[in-house]
């Protein structure tokens, strides 16, 4: 597993995709967060706290780690690497945990840079300081937990397919699903099952993780809808190269 995991990091960084996606990541946020005029802009908002960077980076996962992921299964398969892999002291579970742990490392590492907003709002307070630092540590530890479920997803839709740009379309749409769909059916729906319809979605355990309470059956959510993707994953590795 480690094998692979610093093969693929190695990939990213040996190449501009690694730095493609660290600056994609920070140029989005920072543009909508600090410059354009908007919802999102932090100046117009009002309180020294960061819930629009909240808002808004969900968006800029939902396109940006399906475009990390798109090749990680699919080009192996398309190249025929993939049965190499497998003939070498590595089980497909190896592989895929390389796989899903390489590409989280580079989310990680784009996420971290933004830190620096915390102590920019830190500093812009009135009185300085005046910020809630637990709602913005749980509402990272949402967006860590995010990050993971999408490159789960990513790497499942790059496992059905050996063409990066299907592979991304998919990985888009059920991210996108995931996240959003359930909370717009539950809103129009009138009756009470409604109100029970976003549990099941992503955004109902985001935001709520995001309101600074820490609560198990959030992460319980984010663990199992991972650990799903990873095991179809898994089984289409499986079914492939039997």
């Amino acid at each position: 597993m480690y094998a692979i995991l610093k093969k693929d990091i190695q990939t990213f960084f040996s190449s501009t995709i690694g730095y493609l996606v660290i600056a994609v990541f920070l140029i989005v946020n920072g543009l909508f967060l600090w410059v354009f005029q908007g919802d999102f802009n932090v100046f117009n908002y009002g309180f020294a706290e960061l819930s629009s960077y909240f808002r808004l980076a969900p968006w800029v996962l939902l396109f940006l780690i399906p475009a990390v992921t798109m090749r990680s299964i699919a080009e192996e398969r398309k190249q025929g690497t993939l049965e190499l892999l497998l003939t070498k002291p590595i089980s497909s579970k190896q592989l895929i945990l390389g796989k899903y742990f390489g590409a989280l490392s580079l989310i990680v590492i784009a996420i971290l840079p933004t830190l620096v907003y915390v102590w920019t709002i830190y500093a812009l307070g009135n009185p300085t300081g005046n910020l809630d630092l637990g709602v913005i540590l749980t509402s990272y530890i949402g967006m860590l937990l995010l990050a993971s479920t999408f490159v789960a997803i990513g790497l499942f839709a790059s496992s059905v397919t050996q063409n990066q740009l299907v592979a991304f379309i998919i990985s888009v749409l059920i991210c996108f699903f995931m996240f959003y769909g359930f909370d717009g059916i539950s809103s129009q729906l009138i009756n009470e099952s409604s109100f029970n319809l976003s549990f099941f979605g992503l955004q109902y355990h985001y935001d709520s993780l995001g309101r600074g309470v820490l609560d198990t059956r959030d992460l319980i959510y984010f663990i199992s809808i991972t650990v799903l993707f990873i095991a179809l994953t898994h089984f289409n590795i499986k079914r492939y190269t039997n």
